[in-house]
């Protein structure tokens, strides 16, 4: 078969360089510590240290040197100053092993791999635990959505890479933790106006303070988008309130709610090459006559509680709730027919969690561990409809989905010497997926059941063999249980029983530390084995399903560093190799794919950037991301060549009478590239591409009394 390669820019400046120079300008950079491990700058005349990190993910609490596995911090000023804040990948595009698309899609949502795991993705995020303030975003089936998260409001961000289901269950690729403003003793209130291309606009106002043993932060924002493409037009508010109270000197209570009104965000489909070639700001013709998109609405709340019960032991809880009322529009028919494209569900989503942390002494060894229990519901009253250029048409679905999950967990870090540590960590998973159908249509009936009881391990071992840097190595397990999107049979008959859970084995290797007391830096060498990796395919009908490829290999370098030359000037970067292959993939009347590159995964990508602050709100940030070439199918035929992309953004505060005036102007594409913001994985009749805009631009002014 003959393999076709798509440039969208064909002069040579719009490519990525050649493999071969690709690789000796990565390494050159690479060596020079240039690498994205963002941290705390510098404090104090002489820039003489860096501050220590603290990281949550890991379940326990340590200073990032000291967690064994690669966990990336993400700080403060590298996720608001100058920022779009369409999507996450704004900020995370610095965490090496992390690999994004489809930020201009809102009807479809960000895409997030980590170390490949959630690249099958057609909309949303898999094989990644999502926390927000200590609350799931990720549902018992595995599905993470981010469209309800502040993103004006995210304090700090934890990327830790790697198999972790022994700390989190369902997701073999690693855990996002984000941490939104609590607010503090000081008062604050803010409103925001922002402007740009494609008629981006934006309008927030936020404020916080603490009251006696209260402290709370309040943010509100609308959007308007009218896009890039045809049909991309999106428009959402949302509120949120995080609230404190400190009981008494042991005992604290958080609160948090956010709701999400999301009322149009239109998919303009995906374009074949032609389409592109003709006209890159194009929907698909499918997607203007169904108006394709989303309008969904979500409300969180959640309590948790922390108690220190002596000077050695704390308890902790919490319990949440969510609803999402969902109903997209998806952009396919069946040639001129009508398609089973209409899909609605009203999701229920809760659960609480428990967990124990305590010092102990093994012997002469010092022990600290954790051990916690969670339980979760998902239960999605599930709707699908035929839908044509006439309207909407019969209902061919109606259905109850329930997944619920109950785990167990134990994680203890025990001390050998005073510079090797031992972590080792299981759980226990016992997840229900049950299917209940209402309707049976065309009196088939879809109802089903299936039970996972499923045991993860980990261990790492870290090496101090200086104060300010680790040596570590570290093996783990992890499961991905299909969502229920996943599980749908192409027959229409309920649960696909060709389709299982993927598990995943996985050895690491790693080096961090700070170096002259200006560099922090950190690099991680991985191998993991998959069994039953779960991948996509589109049926004739435009509609995606899923199957399991018999087993694949993933081999990975990354690299990260940033270099704080004094309090006002740093450096970052970070480096990613990948080796993503399947081992052993028949596919039936579609082949075999073994020893083929997974598709939607670049081999290497590159971010750079320069930034220059002061402590007065003065910036000036340009960065540049590379992204090598990609495969858009399983078979390989059809390779997407790499792209390039320079961004810029400057800002000023100033006072205007009693008032403080921040202001912000941002170049997204600073050299006017064409490239593609997303692949859509073994699409039928090579609707691979979604193009990303060309040059665009943003501002922003922020008031504050």
């Amino acid at each position: 078969m003959t393999m076709a390669e798509y440039a969208p820019d064909s002069h040579p400046t719009g490519r990525i360089m050649s493999h071969k120079h690709t690789c000796t300008v990565l390494c050159l950079l690479a060596g020079g510590s240039l690498a994205a491990q963002a941290g705390t700058p510098p404090t104090g005349e002489g820039a003489e240290t860096l501050a220590p990190i603290q990281v949550t993910a890991p379940r326990l609490t340590r200073d990032w040197l000291d967690t064994p596995s690669a966990i990336t911090t993400v700080a403060p000023e590298d996720i608001q100053q100058g920022r779009q804040h369409l999507q996450l990948d704004e900020s995370l595009n610095r965490v090496p092993g992390v690999y994004f698309q489809n930020r201009y899609n809102f009807a479809q949502d960000i895409r997030m791999s980590i170390r490949g795991f959630g690249a099958r993705a057609p909309f949303g995020i898999r094989g990644v635990r999502l926390m927000v303030d200590g609350f799931p975003e990720t549902t018992p089936d595995g599905q993470s959505q981010v469209d309800a998260i502040d993103l004006l409001s995210v304090r700090d961000i934890e990327v830790l890479r790697g198999p972790h289901s022994a700390l989190y269950g369902n997701a073999a690729g690693g855990v996002l933790n984000i941490t939104t403003e609590p607010g503090g003793p000081e008062t604050t209130a803010s409103a925001r106006g922002e402007l740009g291309s494609h008629g981006f606009q934006r309008t927030a106002v936020q404020g916080g303070g603490q009251e006696g043993p209260w402290n709370y932060h309040l943010s509100a924002w609308h959007l308007d988008y009218e896009g890039y493409r045809d049909q991309s037009e999106a428009r959402k508010s949302l509120v949120r309130a995080n609230f404190g109270h400190q009981l008494n000197e042991r005992t604290r209570v958080t609160g948090v709610f956010h709701y999400l009104d999301a009322p149009k965000t239109e998919d303009p489909g995906g374009l074949t090459r032609d389409e592109v070639r003709a006209d890159r700001r194009a929907a698909r013709d499918d997607a203007l006559t169904l108006d394709a998109g989303q309008d969904v609405s979500q409300y969180r709340v959640g309590l948790a509680l922390e108690h220190e019960l002596n000077a050695r032991d704390e308890v902790s809880a919490r319990a949440f709730y969510t609803r999402r009322e969902f109903k997209q529009q998806l952009p396919y028919l069946f040639g001129d027919a009508p398609s089973d494209s209409l899909v609605a569900y009203d999701r229920d989503f809760y659960g609480l969690g428990t967990q124990y942390t305590g010092h102990r002494d093994l012997g002469a060894l010092p022990v600290v561990f954790t051990a916690g229990v969670d339980a979760e519901q998902q239960r999605d009253a599930r709707e699908r409809y035929m839908s044509g250029a006439e309207g909407v048409e019969d209902q061919i679905q109606d259905q109850v989905e329930k997944a619920a999950t109950v785990a167990g967990y134990l994680q203890g870090d025990l001390l050998l010497t005073d510079r090797w540590t031992l972590t080792l960590g299981t759980r226990f998973d016992r997840m229900r997926f049950s299917i209940d159908d209402r309707l049976r249509y065309e009196g088939v009936d879809g109802s089903g059941r299936r039970t996972y009881n499923e045991w993860s391990h980990s261990a790492g071992l870290s090496y101090a063999f200086h104060p300010d840097h680790r040596v570590y190595a570290n093996v783990g397990t992890a499961f991905e249980t299909p969502t229920f999107t996943e599980f749908a049979d192409p027959d229409g008959s309920g649960f696909n029983p060709n389709v299982d859970p993927q598990e995943a084995l996985s050895w690491e290797v790693g080096i961090k530390g700070v170096w002259d007391h200006t560099v922090q830096y950190e690099a991680s060498l991985y191998t993991a084995r998959v069994k039953d990796e779960l991948v996509p395919f589109e049926a004739e009908s435009g509609r995606e399903f899923f199957r399991n490829a018999g087993r694949t290999r993933r081999h990975g370098l990354e690299l990260g560093a940033t270099w704080f030359a004094n309090d006002q000037l740093s450096v970052s970067g970070a480096y990613t190799h990948n080796d993503f292959k399947y081992r052993r993939f028949d596919a039936g009347d579609d082949g075999r794919f073994d020893g083929n590159r997974l598709p939607g995964l670049p081999r290497n990508t590159l971010f750079a950037e320069v930034a220059y602050r002061e402590s007065e709100g003065v910036f000036a940030v340009a960065d540049a991301y590379l992204v090598d070439s990609t495969y858009t199918d399983d078979a390989n035929d059809t390779r997407v060549s790499g792209y390039g992309v320079v961004n810029a953004r400057v800002g000023t505060r100033s006072r205007l009478g009693g008032w403080t005036v921040e202001s912000f102007v941002a170049v997204n594409n600073l050299l006017n590239k064409e490239y593609f913001s997303n692949i859509r994985i073994n699409a039928d009749g090579g609707r691979y591409f979604d193009p990303a805009p060309e040059r665009n631009v943003f501002a922003g002014i922020t008031v504050r009394p």
